[in-house]
């Protein structure tokens, strides 16, 4: 397997599974009876359970402000994307089958970003990015009618 494979890989497809299991057990958490507050607590006590883990086993712990900076914010805007999904299906009863591929569409706000702020179009493919991106849209827009 060439370095490009594995890192689509590591960085891709384990991701794109576990988002995906993440996204399952969002569902019978909500339905379990939990306050959207405790949701996210419960969720940040968690992730700090494996960040603490990730710098027992990964011996580079390099860090600078900025860096802490742009990692919080990182947390802030997953905490209340999550926070928000919690919150529609407790509130709302929204299928769970529904509401993921329309907030998965994130991936347009994240190509744009990287296409325009990072100058990543210098990088990649535009026309095959577009027209992938495209068919994300058009996807979470089926879904959300389904």
């Amino acid at each position: 397997m060439t370095q490009s494979s594995l890192a689509i890989v590591i960085g891709g497809v384990l991701p794109a599974i576990l988002f995906g299991l993440s996204g399952a057990f969002a569902k019978p958490s909500n339905q379990a009876g939990i306050g959207t507050g405790l949701y996210i607590l419960c969720i940040g006590l968690s992730v700090a359970a494996v960040g603490a883990f990730c710098c027992l086993i990964v011996p580079d712990r390099t860090i600078s402000v900025r860096s802490c900076l742009y990692a919080s914010l990182v947390g802030i805007t997953w905490a209340m994307a999550a926070g928000l999904v919690a919150f529609a299906l407790s509130r709302y009863g929204v299928p769970i089958s529904r509401l993921v591929p329309v907030y998965n569409m994130n991936t347009v706000v994240t190509v744009l970003i990287g296409l325009c702020l990072f100058a990543e179009w210098r990088d990649v493919h535009t026309l095959k990015l577009a027209v992938g991106t495209l068919l994300v849209v058009i996807g979470g827009a089926i879904v959300a009618h389904a």
